[in-house]
């Protein structure tokens, strides 16, 4: 197993993400650079938070055509684990890895703050290890509102591709627990054939004790163990 974070030019949560991989998690890490197109043998694709390009056009509408990410399709397409988290949750939908887009925030406001999560399927690769109960994870992005139209909606809801959506801190799902305006309160889906996978919380900035919240933790707990079972 070995994970590689891409890097953009505005990726600003790189550093945050191969932290918590290498060090906290103990795995073998490197950041792959955006102009290049060898993976370097990494098993497990992650897209980092941050503004990739400046988020000019959209986010993500720069980055989807980096040369990275011809590689980065060629190994979702084949079956390779790959994870974005907020911009790289965006890239993903861009990149039509993920279905759905992602909107500008109800409040039209950068929105910086914990919100609560719940899994909606916990048979997957990211939430087979999840606790039950509502999980506290931060979020921080302007464009974070998920949608789709009502055929993928079905299919997604349909498929267990819906993976988190927005809850209080009881995991009830409710219209004020949603912090953007995203449809069905999602806050993270799941390509049909479950090996890639997109949130818009940042699991990273919560699987720190130093933080005083590990929530986070539990995704990439989720990732080692499915990866370990299939082994």
């Amino acid at each position: 197993m070995k994970f590689g974070v891409v890097v953009f030019p505005g990726s600003n949560c790189d550093e945050d993400m191969v932290y918590v991989l290498r060090d906290i998690m103990k795995q073998e890490t490197t950041k792959l650079w955006h102009k290049n197109t060898d993976l370097e043998d990494c098993t497990h694709i992650i897209l980092p938070g941050g503004f990739s390009y400046g988020d000019y056009l959209r986010s993500g509408a720069i980055a989807r055509f980096s040369p990275i990410m011809t590689s980065v399709i060629k190994h979702a397409e084949s079956g390779g684990f790959v994870f974005g988290v907020c911009n790289g949750f965006q890239i993903l939908c861009e990149s039509g890895l993920l279905p759905g887009a992602l909107l500008h925030n109800n409040s039209r406001k950068f929105i910086c703050k914990n919100v609560f999560i719940k899994a909606e399927n916990n048979s997957t690769t990211l939430t087979n290890a999840l606790p039950d109960k509502a999980l506290k994870i931060p979020i921080a992005h302007g464009e974070g509102k998920y949608f789709a139209d009502p055929e993928t909606l079905a299919a997604l809801n349909h498929n267990g591709q819906v993976i988190f959506r927005y809850c209080n801190q009881d995991g009830e799902i409710t219209s004020d627990a949603n912090p953007n305006g995203a449809i069905d309160n999602i806050a993270g889906v799941c390509n049909a054939t479950k090996n890639v996978f997109g949130m818009m919380p940042h699991p990273e900035r919560a699987a720190d004790e130093l933080l005083a919240n590990t929530d986070g933790k539990y995704l990439l707990e989720s990732i080692l163990k499915a990866t370990l079972v299939n082994i």
